[in-house]
């Protein structure tokens, strides 16, 4: 839940905003280029405040891992918190990037604060009225919900297992209301351009967990790691708080709700996407429960495994995916669909050049990477060889994972909810059939069957992606598919150069401290990758490059 779902070095306090609210109209109805540098600065800011927030995460997995390794309590906490996930998903998650953000950019785009505002007060009210409803139910039947729910299928189950998943379900709860509210705070503040805070949240929320495992007593057992988790979500919502309150023509109206017509459209909006995030949210849920008949330690090496696929796909996908929504609603509130198209063109081919080396560097480095971030106290060797196989397989998804990320919010832009959600509901159902495929095949070959799960995610999204770009591509009639083919292109090359470089490294000086194979082996990959980018003429490098220079030249 920590979207995890990151910007330049600012001065703290200062509000990196792109472009004035009162500006809005004129911001997003400029040329291409100035909407790419707008929507670069915006995604640089976002990516290294991302940046920072991996690294507190970082820490936070040390601290639990080290902790808790992959325990079966872990694996309760990890059950229960995937319950979470699904009660937001279903509630709130939708509103933030697929209803929300578009239809309040609108009424900025419009200059009409008091009807932003007003819509922003209704969705909150309404949102936070479902929350608490639903909150208190699942409070109520935590324990039926649990036995009858995520351990149904488990034969091998404890009534002591099911019963601390309950528990912890129970002191998770209010998790579900505060990122509720968090996630509509994180919208207004987009659509404002201002992204510092919303992209520390993360930071915050790691760091509650982390204080929740080191300051709570030991004797609380996995406890600490639940309180914790409300901890991070509280803080999650306060540090954006003062960003809202300095936003001009604020304002909150307690009667503005479920009658006001804005509210409804945003609510009906809201429908296919949840239904598509419970689809998503039951896939988890189900791969959660094959994981928990795998053995011991399954559900978290698949976890940790996952964790670690996310961190660059937050920084390359989430960054640029947050940073764009609200320039690509406001250029389709405008109606200038060429402008839209190009500047999706430009964010795909940025996809490409980033997400295929990082994807490479997992698969290469996986190992030394997993021992020196968890491989300490309760974590240890086979808990190791367990998440390292696992991010195999998750991996090779990163790329499919990072375009979908900005495929779907490219579609939510033009207030279309519903065919990401159809076709995430068909790649998810895949994704399902497939995992009870790939585990047994897994199985049957001797494999461990956990990498069956992963491979099952990335195949599914795979195929996600190339349908969502397919659609894209006919609605826009082209999105600049020769330049997104020659750079993807050119970036495989360019990585597969990098990998070659990275199988070296390990199969030479593999047995090193696992520091150094680490370190060495990302900053070999990284120069291996940067000089074949440039050997190769990239164009987007040499963009790049040219930009840098000139802002260094206007500071000299």
């Amino acid at each position: 839940m920590d979207n995890s779902e990151n910007t330049p070095k600012t001065p703290i306090g200062s509000e990196p905003k792109i472009a004035a609210p009162e500006t809005q109209a004129e911001a997003c109805g400029i040329s291409t280029a100035q909407a790419g540098r707008q929507i670069a600065r915006a995604a640089g800011i976002v990516m290294i405040a991302y940046f920072l927030s991996t690294m507190v995460g970082i820490v936070r997995g040390m601290v639990v891992s080290n902790a808790f390794g992959t325990s079966v309590s872990l694996d309760s906490f990890n059950a229960a918190n995937r319950v979470t996930e699904l009660l937001f998903n279903l509630t709130a998650g939708g509103a933030l990037g697929s209803a929300f953000i578009p239809m309040f950019t609108g009424f900025l785009t419009r200059k009409d604060q008091k009807g932003a505002w007003r819509l922003a007060s209704g969705v909150v009210n309404s949102v936070l009225i479902v929350l608490i409803v639903v909150s208190t139910l699942m409070w109520i039947f935590a324990p039926f919900l649990v036995e009858s729910g995520l351990f149904a299928m488990v034969p091998d189950s404890s009534a002591a297992q099911v019963a601390e998943t309950a528990r912890l379900l129970r002191i998770m709860l209010p998790t579900v209301i505060i990122f509720g509210i968090s996630g509509l705070v994180m919208g207004m503040l987009n659509a404002h351009q201002v992204f510092l805070w919303p992209a520390l949240a993360p930071a915050a929320y790691s760091l509650g967990i982390i204080l929740g495992v080191w300051l709570l007593p030991a004797s609380w057992g996995i406890d600490r790691l639940a309180i914790g988790t409300v901890m991070g979500a509280t803080g999650h919502l306060l540090l954006q708080l003062p960003a809202l309150f300095r936003l001009p023509a604020r304002g909150y109206e307690l009667s503005a709700g479920f009658r006001d017509g804005p509210v409804r459209k945003v609510l009906r909006l809201m429908l296919p996407r949840i239904f598509g995030a419970g689809i998503v949210q039951l896939n988890f849920v189900a791969n959660t429960i094959i994981s928990l008949s795998l053995g011991a330690g399954s559900v978290s090496a698949l976890t940790w495994a996952f964790t670690l696929m996310l961190m660059p796909q937050a920084a390359i996908a989430q960054s640029a995916g947050i940073a764009s929504l609200p320039t690509l609603s406001a250029q389709v509130e405008l109606g200038k669909f060429a402008d839209f198209r190009q500047t999706l063109s430009s964010i795909v081919r940025v996809m490409l050049l980033l997400a295929l080396p990082a994807t490479i560097g997992l698969v290469f480095l996986r190992v030394p990477l997993v021992r020196v971030l968890y491989e300490r106290g309760s974590f240890d060797a086979t808990s190791t060889q367990m998440v390292a196989w696992a991010l195999l397989w998750y991996a090779l998804g990163l790329t499919g994972h990072s375009l979908v990320e900005v495929l779907s919010r490219a579609f939510y832009a033009m207030h279309d909810t519903k065919t990401p959600v159809f076709v995430g509901v068909a790649a998810m159902t895949g994704n399902i059939l497939l995992s009870f495929f790939f585990s047994g095949l897994f199985s049957h070959i001797g494999w461990l069957p956990l990498g069956g799960l992963a491979l099952a995610n990335t195949t599914a999204t795979a195929v996600e992606c190339l349908v969502l770009f397919a659609i894209m591509r006919r609605r826009l009639q082209g999105v600049g598919g020769k330049q997104i083919l020659r750079t993807g292109l050119l970036a495989l090359a360019a990585s597969a150069v990098m990998g070659l470089v990275l199988v070296g490294w390990m199969a030479i000086f593999g047995g090193l401290s696992k520091f150094l194979v680490l370190g060495v082996g990302v900053i070999l990959g990284v120069l291996t990758y940067g000089v074949m980018l440039k050997l190769l003429k990239v164009p987007e490098l040499d963009s790049i490059l040219l930009r840098i220079k000139s802002k260094l030249a206007e500071k000299g």
